[in-house]
């Protein structure tokens, strides 16, 4: 065999799965169809969950998120000038980190150069074959040639449009997906952050949340019609429209500047089943999308990292199968679990097109329930710092 292990997907979640193999022993491939310079710009997430921050650490690479990025405890949620506060650490003994995904996804690329890892960019044409057979078979084009990889296993990190999970038979697989009618219009700033802490905030004329990556970088959204392009909306226009739907406290706090990026991403929740076909396991983007609203994308493709990483070192060196085949089965119900929570999080924020005035009220109803209720605060903080693995 070429390697133990062939990953599919350079991005965060399967460095992170070849990081965590290395360290254990376990060679591995993987294969990226973008250069690293694209992976590297792609602007993601930025919150991670104390279980995602102990993984980097345990990986060893964490040194510099611990020098750089940001302990939040709390958040706030709010509806027009109501601000419930959500006390992580008061809540539940634990807090979040602010750190993005670029930075996350560069620490692993350091990490594995140091180790030596192959990690092959701009692969096409990526096939996998003989998932029944003692070794499969990953194929692929580079350069113009046809390569080929032997391996015990592959797994397939290579997001929603890549090849592992349409590897899957359609007979087999079972999709579920809701899609959202609205989507969520960011921009990159460098202007002092509105407050220290994350503001999701419910409005009348739509929701906006206030994130930052650093005190001198902001990463601010608000809700958009998925007709809506970038180019319709001029700096003046975003942030005219984000102070209208902020609390008048923290509007009144907000520093403009230009905008350095502008995107808009669509919502949808999405769930394949099963994560396992063979040797091939599916991991992140290429089994599941949520909507950003509980920012559990990055958190959710980790705790799938974690449940895989230790049944392949248990395959790997002892032959034991039963946590590879729990694996599917572990990971699938914390998935849906974080499905709740980010649809919970999405329908109690977001106005829909066509609602009626009862809608409204229940979004009220719901934040006024949270400002009175420990216990629908500890709830909602629990599942925010992420629930156990």
């Amino acid at each position: 065999m070429d390697t133990q292990v062939v990953i599919i997907g350079g991005g965060p979640s399967g460095l992170l799965l070849s990081q965590l193999l290395n360290r254990a022993g376990i060679a591995t491939v993987v294969l990226e169809r973008s250069s690293r310079d694209h992976v590297l710009s792609r602007i993601r997430a930025g919150i991670l969950e104390w279980g995602t921050v102990e993984l980097l650490r345990e990986a060893g690479v964490g040194a510099r998120m611990d020098a750089e990025g940001y302990p939040h405890d709390g958040c706030y949620m709010t509806d027009a000038d109501l601000m419930v506060h959500i006390d992580f650490r008061e809540l539940t003994g634990k807090r979040v980190m602010v750190y993005g995904q670029t930075e996350v996804t560069q620490d692993l690329y350091a990490a594995q150069d140091a180790m030596g890892t192959r990690v092959i960019h701009g692969v096409q044409d990526v096939t996998i074959n003989d998932l029944d057979q003692p070794l499969a078979v990953v194929e692929y084009t580079l350069g113009g040639e046809r390569k080929r990889l032997t391996c015990a296993y592959v797994a397939g990190c290579d997001g929603f449009h890549g090849v592992s999970r349409k590897t899957i038979p359609e007979a087999k697989r079972r999709e579920f997906e809701r899609v959202y009618p609205f989507g969520w219009l960011g921009i990159l700033s460098q202007t002092p952050p509105v407050h220290d802490e994350l503001i999701y905030a419910n409005s009348p004329h739509g929701f906006a949340l206030a994130s930052m990556r650093n005190q001198a970088l902001v990463r601010y959204y608000v809700q958009v019609p998925l007709t809506d392009r970038p180019e319709d909306w001029s700096d003046a226009r975003f942030w005219a429209e984000f102070s209208r739907r902020l609390p008048s406290e923290a509007a009144a706090r907000l520093v403009t500047g230009r905008s350095i990026e502008k995107s808009i991403a669509p919502l949808r929740s999405f769930v394949s089943e099963p994560l396992r076909w063979g040797r091939l396991f599916l991991v992140g983007d290429a089994a599941h999308i949520v909507p950003p609203t509980g920012a559990k994308g990055l958190n959710l493709a980790v705790s799938d990292v974690f449940y895989l990483h230790q049944a392949l070192i248990q395959a790997l060196t002892t032959g034991q199968q039963d946590a590879i085949d729990a694996y599917s089965g572990r990971a699938l119900q914390r998935i849906w679990k974080a499905m709740r929570f980010s649809w919970q999080m999405t329908t109690m924020l977001h106005r829909f097109d066509g609602e009626d005035a009862f809608a409204e009220q229940m979004r009220r109803a719901t934040l006024a329930h949270l400002a009175q209720s420990e216990t629908a605060r500890r709830d909602l903080a629990e599942n925010y710092v992420g629930l156990p693995y």
